[in-house]
């Protein structure tokens, strides 16, 4: 090859190294490249992986078989030697030491190579051997009168390739993993519900025990009956905790396909199923050093409960395909609406796991349980209510306050807040901004007794009776002024004088 091929090649080698190739032409281009400008009729290039295997990368002159493979260099001594030195080292035609590439080499007239010269230089960066170059020549005399400076060379910028392409891949993973995170957190913020509302004293008591536990790394089991928050509970204990910077991501252990429930939490290798066309980091993964929230964890297929132990234990997942393991960062907050010590006296859940997850409880009380929320927990629904419509003047009824906290609530808040909404939308169809008893008729209210009605009256009597009383009464309280009384009572100033009006209490 001329002086000035030797250096337009040695040029373009140069420049592919920040170039945007392909994956995998980048090593392509290179081995090609060395395959011009050396005596060889074979070569290859291999990347140190963390197990200590050599894996092809690119070869040239060789069988593409050679790229499904793995070489081990216990298995393998002369790539054992190869990385041993960090000068070039040369198998002479007579070496004793089995060649890895025999019957590799394409088109030769017959499956072993009896004689031949073999040549290997190791691959490092900053002292880190990160991989090596193999070269094979039929005739044994090929490396004999070898360019010194033109291998150094080579072996410098094949280097160079190794770590610009790995350092590109990095950040394309991390890219991926960060797009991944931040497509979940606004899927998080989308159906994030709110906040802990409550004066309460077991509400006292729950925010007492969120910020005992949040600061540590413990495992936190949260249960309670549908409904009562238990989502809401997880976002406050990863907010107060020292992962609060990094994501909290969350899995519906109930809507996993068992059949996906393996990739969704510990991603998986491109081919390793049907319709696998790349690789997926697991919700795992996206967590690592985070918080990773696992609702409904009662509902965990028994195989997966084996495997989610295995990373609570050691901090290892392995991706679904792959050969190896990764090590994450997690901690691990689950949440269940059913009784796990019955599901594992009843061999439905690992009580292993479930001493695992059950590091520190945190029960949420049932709204019925909660004295005197339901008011506030009333204000602040309604108050999403006018800024969704924007009906600031919309209000509930105080008698209706009464009827709510004497009603069971077996879907606690979730189905309070339902309840409010409905009344909310047939108030505002109806164009009055006071939501009534009648507006909660869908919704089966035990009312308490009211002192001062006679109880034999017809329904509708009793109730302008009552209504009458109350405005009376608001009426005083205000020295007689309308629309004092209407700002008492959260009343529209024009639907109370048509109330009174109605009820007798007006001239």
């Amino acid at each position: 090859m001329s002086s000035v091929s030797v250096e337009q090649t040695l040029l373009q080698i140069a420049l592919d190294l920040s170039a945007s190739l392909p994956e995998g032409r980048h090593y392509q281009r290179l081995i090609d490249a060395i395959n011009q400008l050396l005596p060889c009729d074979a070569s290859a290039l291999f990347i140190l992986d963390k197990e200590g295997f050599l894996v092809p990368k690119a070869v040239s002159g060789l069988s593409p078989a050679v790229l499904g493979r793995r070489f081990s260099p216990e298995v393998h001594p002369r790539l054992a030697a190869i990385l041993a030195s960090q000068s070039p080292v040369r198998f002479d035609a007579h070496s004793s030491l089995p060649d890895p590439f025999d019957g590799l080499v394409v088109d030769t007239p017959h499956q072993g190579i009896d004689v031949h010269d073999c040549m290997g230089c190791s691959l490092y960066i900053d002292e880190e051997l990160i991989g090596a170059i193999t070269l094979d020549a039929l005739n044994p005399n090929a490396f004999e009168h070898i360019d010194s400076v033109m291998l150094e060379t080579l072996t410098a910028l094949a280097a160079a390739t190794v770590r610009n392409v790995s350092l590109v891949e990095a950040l394309k993973t991390a890219n991926q993993k960060q797009q991944s995170v931040n497509a979940l957190l606004i899927e998080q913020a989308r159906h994030k519900e709110g906040e802990l509302i409550g004066r309460s004293p077991q509400m006292q008591q729950l925010r007492h025990n969120i910020s005992l536990v949040a600061e540590s790394d413990f495992a936190v089991l949260i249960s309670g009956e549908t409904g009562t928050g238990k989502e809401l509970v997880a976002h406050a204990v990863h907010a107060a905790s020292r992962r609060q910077q990094k994501p909290m991501v969350y899995v519906n252990c109930a809507a996993l396909p068992e059949s996906i429930a393996e990739s969704e939490l510990f991603g998986h290798v491109k081919g390793a199923f049907t319709g696998a066309q790349s690789a997926r980091a697991g919700k795992f993964e996206l967590a690592d050093g985070g918080t990773l929230f696992l609702d409904e964890i009662g509902e965990l297929p028994t195989l997966l409960q084996a495997k989610l132990l295995r990373v609570i234990q050691q901090g290892e997942i392995q991706r679904v395909g792959a050969d190896k393991n990764l090590y994450v960062n997690v901690r691990i907050i689950a949440a269940t609406n059913r009784d796990l010590q019955t599901e594992v006296a009843e061999g439905r859940f690992r009580a292993d796991l479930y001493h695992r997850l059950n590091v520190f409880p945190i029960h949420i009380p049932p709204l019925r349980e909660r004295e005197g929320d339901i008011p506030l927990l009333s204000g602040y629904l309604l108050e999403k209510v006018r800024n969704q419509f924007h009906v600031p003047q919309l209000h509930i009824h105080p008698r209706c306050l009464h009827q709510l906290e004497a009603a069971h609530w077996p879907g606690n808040v979730r189905e309070l807040e339902h309840t409010l909404m409905r009344a909310a939308l047939q108030t505002i169809q109806r164009a009055e901004s006071v939501i009534s008893e009648a507006d909660f008729g869908l919704v089966p209210i035990a009312a308490k007794p009211v002192d001062g009605i006679q109880s034999d009256l017809p329904l509708r009597q009793a109730m302008d009776q009552f209504q009458r009383t109350y405005i009376a009464q608001a009426l005083e309280q205000s020295g007689g002024v309308w629309a004092q009384a209407a700002k008492r009572l959260e009343m529209d100033r024009g639907n109370l004088y048509r109330l009174g009006k109605k009820l007798g209490l007006m001239t």
